[in-house]
């Protein structure tokens, strides 16, 4: 029997509603079937903890007195400039940038360790930040410099704005050349001497809603330890790529862009990272949950890590040269096994994405759910699919005369 979200918010309202793990479902559909299973469970939480680089937070630091307009100036919150191309006095930090005077790059070149990921977690924590700034000057914001140290209580918005979050399954990056590679999927190994991927695998959170049919804008979730919202599909949103029967793509696919209070948040979801010889980012803590409408919803959220394949990819020249193709293809159960086995290899695996911290995450918010502290929303608009004919593409580079 199918069911709606204003029925299922109805149960939570009266404790009623039965609330699983993506975990835990797939030994109820074991059990009981997919039929019975969508009868007895209401909402299935998924959850994941890994990198997110395309990640960020605008803030609005309020006026100062004389007032000033740090737009089209430049701003710097711990050594870190920030985007000030907006309003007066708004800013927006996005989580790679790097520090200006990094000391940590000084000593080892391509070695970084702060950025905007770091001001974000630091402000998250409630530290004193110093923002620096100036401006030219106009007559009705005549102010030019500013030094002073702010606060998340102090300032009026801070909100976390991520154009690209939660991607739908990922590379297996590993490394075929004679050297050292340092990647955003962490240290390569020469000659097939490590295998890095970055997916929280069956409890991932559009590998639980393979079509999007019941994520869309407006979904509430769980973000960086608050509440949060689907606020548009990802950048590099990809849904056409080639799929299993079960739904489940093969290849890097659908992405989210998310947005929620920081004010709510808490380090511990969010995290600032520094990868040797890359870069920074931000790790990000994000749960959604799924409502199980009917038996279709259902037998997705069962979804098996064993049943989720990803691409094995060489990160020493067909990633960054652009060309097209894989070196093999390797399911979740595999890749958690701590190794497998490329041309002959057997490689040793490791995550970038805490399995344990994304399964803490669907916990939480299942418990959340069942306290009537966190309703359901429905999407007001859906996320592109592939038969929306959205289609991803990349840079056709045009040359121009200087």
């Amino acid at each position: 029997m199918a069911k709606t979200i204003k029925e299922i918010n109805e149960k939570i309202k009266k404790g009623h509603a039965v609330v699983v793990t993506a975990e835990e479902i797939i030994d109820i559909v074991d059990k009981l079937g997919v039929k019975k299973a969508a009868e007895k469970v209401d909402v299935v939480t998924t959850g994941t903890f890994g990198p997110m680089c395309s990640s960020g937070a605008y803030l609005n630091i309020g006026h100062t007195k004389p007032k000033m307009k740090i737009g089209g100036g430049k701003a710097y919150i711990n050594g870190v400039p920030t985007h000030a191309g907006f309003a007066a006095v708004d800013l927006y930090i996005g989580a790679t940038m790097l520090a200006d005077d990094d000391p940590c790059n000084k000593v080892f070149p391509g070695a970084f360790e702060y950025g905007g990921a770091h001001v974000i977690e630091d402000l998250v924590a409630g530290k004193d930040l110093k923002l620096e700034a100036t401006a030219y000057g106009t007559d009705c914001y005549p102010r030019k410099k500013l030094k002073t140290l702010i606060n998340i209580k102090d300032l009026n918005e801070a909100v976390l704005f991520n154009p690209r979050n939660a991607y739908q399954n990922y590379n297996v990056a590993v490394n075929l050349s004679e050297k050292v590679i340092y990647t955003y999927m962490g240290t390569l190994k020469p000659k097939l001497g490590n295998a890095n991927y970055c997916s929280a695998g069956q409890l991932s959170p559009l590998l639980n809603d393979p079509y999007y049919k019941t994520i869309g804008i407006g979904t509430k979730i769980f973000l960086g330890g608050g509440e949060g919202y689907v606020v548009w599909h990802g950048t590099q949103h990809n849904p056409s790529v080639k799929r299993k029967d079960n739904g489940v793509p093969q290849a890097p696919a659908g992405t989210l862009a998310v947005l929620g209070d920081l004010k709510q948040m808490s380090p511990k979801w969010l995290k600032g990272s520094s990868f040797q010889g890359y870069g920074v980012t931000l790790t990000v803590g994000i749960g959604i949950p799924i409502p199980i409408l009917n038996e279709e919803i259902c037998q997705y959220t069962a979804v098996r890590d064993r049943e989720i394949w990803a691409q094995v990819v060489d990160y020493s020249d067909a990633y960054p040269n652009g060309k097209p193709g894989s070196l093999d293809e390797k399911n979740y159960e595999e890749l958690k096994s701590g190794k497998i086995t490329v041309r002959g290899n057997e490689v040793p695996t490791a995550s970038l994405s805490s399995y344990r911290k994304a399964l803490e995450i669907a916990n939480i918010l299942k418990e959340r759910i069942e306290k009537k502290d966190f309703l359901l929303t429905d999407p007001v608009a859906p996320v592109p699919s592939a038969q929306s004919g959205y289609a991803f593409k990349s840079l056709k580079e045009r040359p121009f005369k200087d």
